[in-house]
């Protein structure tokens, strides 16, 4: 059984998405779920995770009222102000919904990478854990050391790395990006997603382009704590959604190793039915 662990969809009009101008070409667009359903099919995808694009509350109940008529959306990482005095209280009632099964702040865009590590989010970090929701870490390279502190300070906050934090594969930036994310997956029981990988590599992208960077993750999270997500419709930019299964298999070597990480890592990191 595959399992997406990571997908988008967004409808232009509802007006909350700050990044998506017409400058992205192709991606400005709405993007809904009959856009998924042949993907999926053809790739005999069973079931996928809804990921938020917009920081707002509005738009985090947009993807659940999609969730609960699309039967293939196994689960919904919402959002909401991890900064609001009634944060707590907010996430308690959003985590009420049988199929939001975790958070996720846009700390790429927040200008203060020290962000994350402010005592007044302590109370959203906590509710988190009380309410047994998934932490989306959608952080860049840069944040890693900030990351892994803040995994010290809250060691029960179940954490999936998005798009392995990022790194910069068409620049060949490696070694700092390396030594920080292995730190952090040898110290933490933080998880990670081999997603977002093809973006990061450019439009000339080759697989062998990938082979440093997946073989790092693969080493130091194993096959037990590594996640696949397509992260479409953004993967479009760098390729078709088979396309980037093809690949992704194929930098995983053993059967076992590829059903962990193209379907029962997502069931267990998300607490997904």
């Amino acid at each position: 059984m595959i399992i997406d662990a990571h997908q988008h969809f967004w409808q232009l009009a509802r007006g909350d998405y700050g990044w998506l101008t017409p400058e992205l070409g192709p991606l400005y667009r709405d993007f809904m779920p009959d856009d998924l359903v042949p993907l999926i099919a053809q790739a005999n995808v069973a079931g996928t995770v809804l990921v938020q694009a917009a920081p707002t509350v509005a738009e985090t109940k947009f993807l659940l009222e999609i969730a609960d008529t699309t039967s293939f959306v196994l689960g919904v990482v919402g959002w909401t102000d991890f900064t609001a005095p009634t944060a707590a209280k907010d996430i308690a009632r959003l985590a009420q919904h049988p199929k939001l099964v975790g958070l996720r702040p846009m700390i790429q865009d927040i200008a203060d990478d020290d962000w994350m590590l402010r005592a007044d989010l302590t109370p959203a970090f906590d509710a988190m854990i009380d309410a047994d929701l998934t932490f989306d870490a959608l952080v860049l390279p840069r944040h890693l050391p900030r990351l892994h502190k803040l995994l010290s300070r809250h060691p029960n906050l179940r954490t999936v790395i998005d798009h392995g934090a990022k790194p910069d594969i068409s620049g060949g930036q490696f070694e700092g990006w390396a030594k920080d994310i292995a730190l952090l997956a040898e110290e933490t029981n933080a998880s990670c997603k081999l997603s977002g990988l093809l973006t990061e590599a450019g439009d000339d992208w080759t697989t062998s382009d990938l082979v440093p960077y997946v073989s790092l993750l693969f080493d130091h999270f194993g096959a037990q704590r590594l996640i696949w997500g397509s992260d479409w419709p953004v993967l479009t930019i760098a390729a078709n959604y088979g396309t980037w299964i093809e690949v992704a298999s194929s930098l995983i070597s053993g059967e076992p190793a590829r059903e962990a990480i193209f379907g029962s890592n997502a069931v267990a990191a998300y607490n997904l039915s």
